[in-house]
């Protein structure tokens, strides 16, 4: 396979010396609270030219709910401005001004599969985006947080103390508010240097089919049995204790999205879990039973606020006839896990083999990863289905980008045809996509 060195991208040495990026050039300004401040910070960014830079804060893990806290944008000429909210809610008419304005330009987020929801919650909805974490991975960039970014292509870096913090507190702290600010400050600054690395490299149609896939991406189905998903669920192996896992689940998210806390404060999925495992073999009827269980994974003051409740549903599942316990396992379109592929299914395992590899020679060729040049799952599938329609329409119905598909369907076409393993096999990532970095 000869390498395209006009694909490739040149490294971006670490700055020598970054300077602290301490506050907004000019200043904090102050916080959006009133019909007449959003009235004055709508008429400051029409004044002004060219893309937006936007970000949101939440409070994740406080708070049930993904809701934005604070918007931030800034705009040349037209100013940085701090949107608090929550005065106003969803599609207020103010927030239907803001969101035609925002359609008339570029939109700049980074990470923006993580904002847009909270964004699109407020009536927000941009057509034009540029994403400068995404960017930063299709260009092959080694690190794509926006501090490191910051820090290597603009040489500037930026504080990290209030990444985590509860931004549902009210009145926001002021440096709480520069922090915020000071992410967006440089925004379209590092999204013209990526504009420029990226069309260098010859990638730049590839990132701007990534951003409008984005744009254009319907909203998730809800997931099916999302108690599944519970952290540690690899240690229920017994029917009673699915049940047991499906009621405090249940109970724990109703109650948690109805006081707006984040499910994990009012009782961990390692608490669930344990429980599930303990109550079949010796009943939980006290909060007594309840704290010896938990003792040995670490007690928290708040898990037993509701005590009687997770006691209740314990109890409730256990009653239920067996017959309306959860199955082990489920009718899904899930693939069977990776590690029975080699004994079980020979025939799917030897093309995989062949597929992984070959596609993690060509994202090495292309400096790019693995999971941004093709989706892991979708590899999966197609070595599993070996769809007689065609790799690049099964790619496509998969949905996988147009630029993705040039690339990668010859390589699972030849794979497909392989009928003996290679011998080194698991070298991508199992995750459908690697999580975004934090700043």
């Amino acid at each position: 396979m000869s390498e395209d060195k006009s694909t490739t991208v040149e490294e971006v040495p670490a700055a020598p010396t970054s300077v602290p990026l301490l506050a907004p050039a000019n200043g904090i300004p102050p916080v959006v609270d009133t019909d007449q401040k959003f009235a004055a910070a709508l008429a400051q960014l029409t004044s002004g030219r060219g893309p937006f830079a936007v970000d949101a804060e939440r409070a994740s893990g406080y708070k049930y709910s993904a809701r934005a806290y604070l918007i931030q944008i800034k705009r040349e000429g037209g100013g940085l401005h701090l949107i608090d909210p929550i005065p106003f809610g969803p599609n207020h008419k103010y927030f239907q001004e803001l969101n035609t304005l925002l359609q008339s330009d570029e939109v700049i987020l980074h990470a923006s599969t993580q904002d847009l929801p909270c964004l699109r919650e407020l009536g927000i909805n941009p057509k034009q985006l540029f994403d400068t974490e995404l960017g930063g991975r299709i260009a092959g960039l080694p690190r794509v947080g926006l501090g490191p970014l910051l820090e290597s292509l603009m040489e500037v870096s930026l504080a990290k103390e209030h990444s985590a913090v509860d931004w549902s507190q009210r009145p926001l702290p002021q440096d709480w508010l520069n922090y915020a600010a000071l992410d967006v400050e440089l925004l379209i600054e590092l999204r013209n240097q990526m504009y420029k690395i990226l069309e260098k490299s010859k990638k730049l149609k590839w990132a701007e089919e990534e951003f409008q896939s984005i744009i254009d991406a319907p909203a998730p189905p809800p997931r099916v049995d999302p108690w599944r998903r519970t952290s540690g669920m690899h240690k229920i192996k017994k029917r009673d204790q699915l049940a047991i896992v499906r009621a405090l689940w249940t109970i724990r998210a109703e109650i948690a999205q109805e006081v707006d806390i984040a499910q994990g404060r009012l009782l961990s999925d390692a608490a669930i879990v344990e429980i599930a495992t303990k109550a079949v073999e010796k009943p939980i009827k006290t909060k007594k039973d309840l704290e010896k269980v938990l003792r040995p994974i670490g007690l928290r003051a708040r898990w037993f606020e509701n005590t009687a409740t997770w006691i209740n549903a314990v109890t409730d599942a256990l009653a239920l006839p067996d017959s309306q316990w959860p199955p082990v396992r489920t009718d899904s379109d899930s693939l069977p896990p990776l590690k029975i592929w080699r004994e079980r299914f020979p025939e799917r395992y030897a093309p995989l083999t062949h597929a992984k590899a070959n596609i993690q020679l060509k994202a090495n060729e292309l400096v790019i990863p693995f999971e941004n040049l093709i989706t892991p799952e979708y590899v999966r599938r197609i070595c599993w289905n070996s769809p007689k329609s065609g790799v690049a329409a099964a790619l496509a119905d998969l949905g996988a980008r147009q630029w993705q598909i040039e690339i990668v369907a010859p390589i699972l076409e030849s794979a497909l045809l392989e009928t003996e393993p290679l011998a080194v096999a698991e070298s991508e990532p199992e995750s459908e996509a690697q999580a975004p970095e934090q700043v």
